[in-house]
């Protein structure tokens, strides 16, 4: 039976099956050589055929495939064929290109009422009907092809001749090909989405990851504390853990408390990353769980080579220029300094060419940038460098004044100052004066300064990554000791000040340290006892507020405008910088108070092991000069020395020191000495003198 009016349009049509075009080829061959079965010839007035014009698109011949061969007698169609050319289905016949078609795809072509034969008689034509009956119907196979039948495309009668004459072109199949892979596409993107989905919503609901011990033995876990950690499982412990304090109403375990799991967390960080117990916490508190993890992780990579270019002999073009022709790879350390360089790699020692001997640049921490951007300098002011060591801040302060003005740069250790003075030297600075004096004496021994830069003494928990012995050395009586000194400096300082200056009157206030013990409460300390400084804009463009609040402690609300500095946030050191302006005079019960708090303090550091400049003292050191150490003389003991020297002299001079006269022969140099001496150390000095 033919296909009924019910069956809907199927689509475009299907691609031209070459392999079905061979085999009739191949059957109608045959049927030439044994007789061929249902022909009709052509006989003359017999059968006349109904012609139309054959369709033409773009020149190509377009064939109609619902041309029908109706016989006609004497001029009318029978009943019978009526009959059969309603019953029988269209076929769509497929377009084929008369330029590129080979002798054997012609002789397939249809003709206007059916296929003529090439093999046969010229005047053989062979009918629709006739070969499918010879496809399907009479065929000696017993199977019936319905994949054959699958790939005929069917159209209803009552569809128009321009939708059912498509042909199937270059373009079409072309089009057809894209959206046949743009719809697997889709379904590949849709079936993965919802893969993605059902797991996270596996996770969520389900994954409940298991970090807690169930309360094994101590025996167990005795003989686990022996084993080497296992790195691996330690690092996906953390995760873990992170991901549970991150959702702890999903990720939870019944019956487990947050407490258990962060202290499982600060577990695994002191073994994973041997920090000790109590730095550990102080540490973690500072950040939520995710971003403690990231601290602690950004200091085990080390930061960036930075260099500063010295802008007082060369400009940063010129000296990338020249390090770029030694082999040096670098650029700019970002848009927040002009003079900064980064260096990724270098063929060269970068402390041994000829532009760092000759002054052209310093190798300096991007983060020892900040305080001196935060003070900015103006030309032909008086600044104060009160820990100058080992002289990076001091020759940026010196380029920034382009050498006019005057600066101090203080350092209490004798041995710091030799490398801030080599500095000095080789960067072309000549506007600073190196002094070597305890910074919190500097109210008396001289003040009235524009702008004073204080980079106190810390424990250096901002740069854990340079210095790995923090994470073990630092105990709670460092976090006792350490603010104690950074106090008093920072008292000093603001004392140091002149508020009345037209240009300056400010402090800027910095530590290598990220602990709110040694930023936060310092500054909140000097606010307190000094109510004639305010908190002020650092004028840097990026960095973290300061802690307004802090487990439970309360700050002055302008310490938001204050910065912090992370290692996991910018790559940079940790660091804390602030910056206070003086309003007002200092009261003198203040600076005498603060005069007696530092003799009081240096009497305590002196027990606790500190020095002035936060460092330990150096032990089993007996040839150390006593002029490295600050405060009063060993009167008893220097006037042992003192006489001994002067006898000495005596000696040499051919005097005898025994003689009753020996004082009054031209020796009243050596004599005001000993009174001096006397005069300044009161009763011990007295003795000191000899009798006739």
């Amino acid at each position: 039976m033919g296909v009924g009016r019910r069956m809907k349009k199927q689509g475009p049509p299907p691609l031209l099956d070459e392999s079905r075009m061979s085999t009739i080829q191949k059957r109608r061959a045959s049927e030439a050589e044994f007789g061929a079965r249902g022909k009709k010839r052509k006989v003359s007035g017999e059968v006349k055929e109904q012609t139309r014009p054959v369709k033409t698109v773009n020149g190509k011949i377009k064939s109609n495939p619902r041309q029908k061969n109706i016989a006609k007698v004497n001029g009318q169609t029978s009943q019978n064929d009526r009959r059969n050319l309603a019953s029988k289905p269209a076929i769509k016949t497929q377009a084929i290109h008369p330029g590129d078609s080979s002798e054997d795809d012609a002789a397939d072509l249809p003709g206007e009422n059916g296929y003529q034969r090439t093999n046969g008689p010229a005047d053989e034509i062979v009918t629709d009907e006739e070969l499918l009956r010879d496809e399907f119907l009479d065929s000696n196979s017993s199977v019936y092809d319905s994949d054959r039948q699958h790939h005929e495309t069917m159209f209803s009668d009552d569809e128009g001749e321009s939708d059912a004459e498509e042909m199937l072109t270059a373009a079409n199949i072309e089009g057809l090909s894209r959206k046949l892979d743009e719809q697997q596409e889709n379904e590949a993107a849709e079936a993965q989405l919802e893969l993605e989905e059902a797991a996270l919503q596996t996770n969520i609901d389900g994954d409940r990851p298991h970090i807690l011990d169930d309360g094994e033995d101590d025996e167990a876990i005795n003989a686990a504390s022996r084993l080497a950690p296992d790195l691996q499982l330690l690092r996906s412990r953390i995760t873990d853990t992170v991901r549970v304090l991150d959702d702890f109403s999903k990720l939870s375990e019944n019956g487990r408390s947050r407490a258990e799991y962060t202290a499982q967390l600060l577990k695994d960080i002191c073994l994973y990353y041997g920090y000790s117990p109590y730095l550990a916490e102080k540490l973690y508190n500072l950040f939520p769980s995710r971003e403690a993890f990231a601290f602690f992780e950004a200091n085990e990579t080390a930061r960036p080579v930075v260099i500063r270019t010295n802008s007082l002999r060369t400009h940063r073009r010129d000296l990338a220029q020249s390090l770029i022709n030694r082999g040096v790879t670098l650029e700019p350390v970002g848009k927040w300094s002009k003079v900064g360089l980064q260096v990724f790699e270098s063929q060269v020692p970068l402390g041994a060419t000829p532009e760092y001997l000759g002054g052209h640049y310093i190798l300096q921490a991007a983060a020892s940038f900040l305080p001196v951007m935060a003070l900015s300098p103006q030309e032909h002011e008086r600044i104060l460098d009160m820990a100058a060591a080992p002289g990076g801040k001091t020759t940026y302060i010196a380029a920034l004044m382009k050498n006019t003005g005057c600066i101090f740069a203080n350092d209490s250790n004798k041995s710091r100052a030799k490398g801030l003075i080599g500095n000095i030297h080789r960067l072309g600075v000549k506007n600073s004066i190196v002094c070597n004096y305890d910074a919190r004496e500097f109210p008396k021994v001289i003040g009235g300064f524009d702008r004073v830069l204080l980079d106190a003494p810390c424990s250096g928990t901002g740069v854990i990554a340079k210095d790995p012995s923090v994470k073990t050395n630092k105990t709670e009586k460092d976090f006792i000791l350490l603010p104690q000194l950074q106090k008093q400096l920072l008292l000093a300082a603001i004392d140091s000040v002149d508020h009345s200056s037209k240009t300056g009157g400010y402090v800027v206030y910095s530590t290598c340290s990220v602990t709110v013990e040694e930023n936060e409460q310092v500054v909140q300390y000097a606010l307190m006892k000094r109510p004639n400084v305010r908190l002020v804009d650092t004028g840097l463009t990026f960095g973290v507020p300061g802690f307004i609040s802090y487990m439970g402690k309360k700050f002055d609300p302008g310490m938001k405008l204050t910065r912090r500095f992370y290692p996991h946030k910018y790559n940079i050191d940790g660091f804390f910088v602030s910056k206070l302006r003086k309003v007002g005079p200092s009261s003198h019960t203040a600076v005498k108070n603060q005069d007696d708090s530092t003799a009081a303090n240096d009497q305590a550091d002196g027990e606790n092991g500190i020095m002035s400049d936060g460092a330990a003292p150096a032990k089993n050191d007996e040839h150390q000069d006593s002029d490295d150490l600050f405060g009063d003389f060993d009167d008893a003991e220097d006037e042992m020395y003192i006489e001994r020297a002067l006898r000495r002299n005596l000696r040499r001079k051919g005097l005898d020191p025994k003689a009753a006269d020996w004082r009054g022969r031209g020796h009243g140099q050596g004599e005001q000495r000993t009174a001096d001496v006397a005069k300044s150390g009161g009763s011990q000095g007295k003795r000191g003198r000899t009798k006739r």
